[in-house]
């Protein structure tokens, strides 16, 4: 197999390392793939969706699966598809939403693929009902350190361990995933405006059970009585005769809408506290006080950012972090220092949001836990970020909260511990499954997984 030798960063743009990128195109190659990987080691690479250094493997090798992605069976009668792991959620949807299939979870992006939705555990607007993206998996192939393919099955050590393990217990070949079947390519969209942090919490407290999917866009440099004003969005799949006679034509249309790309180079400095806080205050005036029963499209509600190629780039050379975070209910105080901190820093963030996760899930290092999630983008050039973060790492810690290793690109592995209580159960099994250290990442050098 051919292997150039390229840089490589996530989603972020941050802290970039040079590995050799090997594209697979069959299982036996990425068999050939794992047991030729040399002694950096290797790690399995989607759409490069991750947004800190879980992908990356400096000096080593990183497995590009996205040439693995066909769909092999799709189960229209019992709700369920067999696809290989490359497959995007993009893909899956041009393919199901004809025959009444949806995706079971997406997060904010389509561009996703399966195997990384595994690797991430990824979550989406409906946690607090459905859960995260692996509790719907019912098996998958694992090509593990040793060259061996396994079937995984649902509750399993193996499974678990893989669910949210960041790719570190092998590369996921394919995968069964149960689907939501679904009338139309339509959603039906409730929005509302709350006046601050503790006004938002109550709605979503009272409401959210009769919604599968929520979310709330929250303005983090509002300050005094407007601290953590919100506008609220929920919804669910619109039903047919929701839908106006015309549309009612073809309800299952999927046809995202698609703008031209961010350019290629924008200077550092454009998401200022200044430009984001008007941006902030025109967005929260121009959201409807209260809206119901609105029809929109699927990559509206869902996957917004999707419509603007490498959107990315419009926090310049320097890159973003994505910071997201978890403490469980009970927490509230611990959620409203830290957004008060976030406000008095001036974090210049336009892209930050609220939810309620649900029950846990079964993954040793997936992410959710019962309570307030809250995720935002900080340019990476903003000054002082680096130990601010830490400051917010040890609060999160303190309340028994946690934050998304697939967002991550410098929690210090000290409070690793404290976050993952799973995670000594899943170094042993990674070790044993893979004494050698053959599937390795930067992400995992850093945090000794």
């Amino acid at each position: 197999m051919p292997a150039e030798t390229v840089s490589v960063t996530g989603w972020g743009r941050t802290a970039p390392s040079t590995a050799r990128l090997i594209r697979p195109r069959t299982y036996e190659e990425a068999v050939v793939a794992v047991r030729d990987c040399g002694v950096r080691g290797g790690i399995p690479r989607g759409l490069g969706r991750a947004y800190g250094d879980a992908a990356q493997n400096a000096g080593g090798a990183v497995w590009d699966m996205t040439g693995l992605d066909r769909i092999h069976v799709i189960d229209a009668a019992g709700g369920t598809v067999l696809c290989d792991a490359g497959v995007s959620l993009h893909r899956l949807m041009e393919v199901l939403l004809p025959l009444g299939w949806f995706v079971p979870v997406t997060p904010g992006t389509r561009y996703v693929t399966v195997g990384g939705a595994i690797g991430a555990d990824i979550h989406g607007k409906n946690h607090h009902v459905c859960g995260s993206f692996a509790r719907h998996v019912l098996s998958f192939e694992l090509l593990t350190a040793d060259g061996t393919i396994r079937t995984v099955s649902h509750g399993t050590p193996l499974f678990d361990a893989t669910a949210g393990g960041m790719g570190l217990t092998g590369v996921v070949l394919t995968a069964t995933v149960r689907l939501q079947p679904v009338e139309t390519s339509l959603m039906s969209v409730d929005t509302e405006r709350a006046a601050d942090l503790d006004d938002l919490m109550a709605r979503l407290t009272a409401g959210d059970h009769r919604y599968r999917y929520s979310v709330a866009w929250i303005d983090l440099l509002a300050r005094g009585a407007a601290t953590g004003r919100a506008v609220l969005t929920r919804g669910d799949h619109a039903p047919l005769d929701a839908l106006p006679a015309r549309a009612r034509r073809a309800p299952l249309a999927f046809r995202p809408s698609r703008l031209p790309p961010a350019p290629a180079f924008l200077p550092n400095g454009l998401l200022t506290h200044t430009t984001v806080g008007l941006f902030n205050e025109l967005w929260y005036r121009r959201a409807p006080r209260v809206r119901t029963g609105e029809l929109q499209r699927l990559s509206a509600f869902f996957h917004p950012l999707d419509g603007v190629p490498h959107w990315n780039r419009v926090y310049g050379r320097s890159g973003f972090v994505q910071y997201q975070f978890v403490v469980g209910y009970g927490q509230e105080d611990a959620l409203r220092r830290i957004v008060a901190r976030i406000r008095a820093h001036r974090c210049p963030s336009f892209l930050a949001v609220l939810k309620r996760f649900g029950e846990a899930d079964p993954g040793w290092l997936s992410f959710p836990r019962p309570g307030w999630t809250l995720a935002l983008d900080i340019p990476a050039a903003l000054p002082g970020l680096g130990a601010f973060l830490d400051e917010l790492d040890e609060e999160v810690a303190a309340a028994g909260g946690r934050v998304y290793l697939a967002k991550d690109s410098r929690l210090r592995p000290e409070l690793l511990t404290a976050m993952y209580p799973r995670l000594a159960d899943f170094r042993a099994l990674r070790a044993e499954l893979d004494p050698r250290g053959v599937l390795t990442s930067d992400l995992s050098r850093r945090l000794n997984l």
